[in-house]
């Protein structure tokens, strides 16, 4: 095997004391540290007077940067790979560096440390038996949806990652979608203004509007329950259909998502709506 290596640092998704002793010898003995963000990461190193060459590596530049990374791997180099906070390679472009470096036959070290959805998981209060994460979810309102749609009977407990300024339309699709499910919004995990807001999307959609957070946000969603589908009544299925069709859902995609909801075919739902018309 090439003598070049690979280190994967987790780092604090927070709190700067929140990295093991092991990660802080790893940064000082490599020979480049490769980051997401290069500023937050000279934070860390400057707080702990770790002054190991860094690089930039990000999703918009990878492309360049594997190469020249496996081409130091080549040469024998260790190099750590740390991302913005937590571990590399997820949600982030540190999976694709591990692919490469896999099929380019060197060594890959992994050196623990704190994870976000792992964080809010065990905070939350919901079901940590079986879990899934999903991830960022798609930017696109349709796409987001349809996304969310594929969960809806999902059992397990859900894991998302969301920007701020797109939380509240999240939870407005999250109410569409789950209804009364229990949730729990978290944010800025392990700094000084930690919070876990808990309550259905509804209610958390209401919140957030008045209160813009701030920073990267958690959502953690209860699975689905184990019964079936609620009662179906054709004059709450058109009333769903026009509260979504006025948050600006399409009318198609309105239906859909009420359909999912109640398992019934999208022409009950269709009929639906045609039938509250006639009475209007």
């Amino acid at each position: 095997m090439p003598g070049g290596q690979l280190f994967l640092v987790g780092t604090p998704i927070g709190n700067l004391e929140d990295i093991t002793l092991r990660a802080l010898r790893v940064l000082r003995e490599v020979d480049l540290i490769a980051a997401e963000d290069t500023r937050r990461t000279r934070e860390l190193l400057s707080h702990y007077d770790i002054h190991t060459p860094l690089i930039s590596y990000h999703r918009h530049n990878l492309s360049r940067k594997i190469p020249r990374l496996l081409g130091l791997l080549k040469e024998g180099k260790r190099i750590a790979l740390v991302t913005d906070a937590g571990m590399p390679g997820i949600a982030d472009p540190g999976a694709e560096l591990v692919r490469e470096t896999i099929a380019a036959g060197f060594e890959i070290i992994p050196v623990p440390g704190p994870s976000a959805l792992v964080t809010a998981l065990v905070i939350s209060g919901l079901s940590t038996d079986r879990f899934i994460f999903e991830g960022f979810l798609p930017r696109e309102p349709a796409r987001r949806l349809k996304l969310l749609q594929s969960l809806a009977f999902e059992s397990r407990t859900l894991i998302f990652y969301e920007a701020p300024h797109r939380l509240v339309e999240t939870l407005e699709d999250l109410a569409a979608v789950f209804g009364e499910r229990q949730l729990v919004v978290a944010r800025e995990l392990t700094k000084k203004f930690e919070t876990a807001w808990r309550g259905t999307p509804a209610a958390a959609a209401a919140y957030f509007k008045t209160n813009p957070p701030r920073g990267e946000v958690t959502l953690v969603v209860a699975g689905a329950p184990p019964q079936g589908a609620p009662d179906f009544k054709p004059e709450d299925a058109a009333r769903e259909v026009r509260e979504l069709a006025a948050k600006g859902y399409d009318l198609k995609e309105a239906m859909r998502v009420v359909a999912l909801k109640y398992r019934r075919p999208r022409r009950d739902i269709y009929r639906a709506v045609l039938e509250a018309k006639d009475v209007d």
